[in-house]
């Protein structure tokens, strides 16, 4: 397997680093490192992201996370590993993901939902992992990324 190209994000000066920013910016928004690779897991898994599924994979096992809670985040609505709180953050991240799927892709449940277990700052944050996760998910798709490269 091979790119198609360079990574886009590599080949335009300042798309590294401004994504970079944007990240850094979630990473103080007090949401959980933890949940945080948990969302850009999922989305990378429903996006097709192989990159991103086997790096956010990695890195929870790294920080210590459980393989049941790693092997089951597709299927977390059914699995006993995760909390109240780490449910809706899924949800939201399922659901900005999908967009396209539905006329009201994040219902007033679910937002209250999400409200209930995070405040205004960590809901920004969330809302800018997903949107972020997305933007790297959608570049390694367009340019067939291939994982495990940078390792070898």
């Amino acid at each position: 397997m091979e790119a198609r190209m360079a990574h886009p994000a590599f080949t335009l000066d300042g798309a590294f680093k401004g994504l970079g920013a944007l990240s850094a910016a979630v990473e103080r928004g007090g949401v959980p490192k933890a949940l945080g690779e948990l969302i850009n897991l999922r989305v990378s898994q429903i996006n097709g992201c192989s990159v991103c599924v086997q790096m956010h994979a990695k890195a929870l096992r790294e920080a210590g996370e459980s393989d049941d809670r790693i092997f089951t985040v597709a299927a977390w609505r059914d699995a006993p590993y995760y909390t109240g709180a780490e449910r809706a953050a899924l949800a939201l991240a399922e659901a900005v993901t999908r967009v396209a799927d539905r006329p009201d892709p994040v219902s007033d449940e679910l937002w209250d939902e999400v409200n209930r277990h995070y405040s205004e700052k960590e809901v920004s944050a969330l809302l800018l992992s997903i949107s972020v996760i997305n933007v790297w998910n959608r570049l390694n798709a367009a340019t067939r990324q291939v994982a495990g490269i940078a390792e070898a």
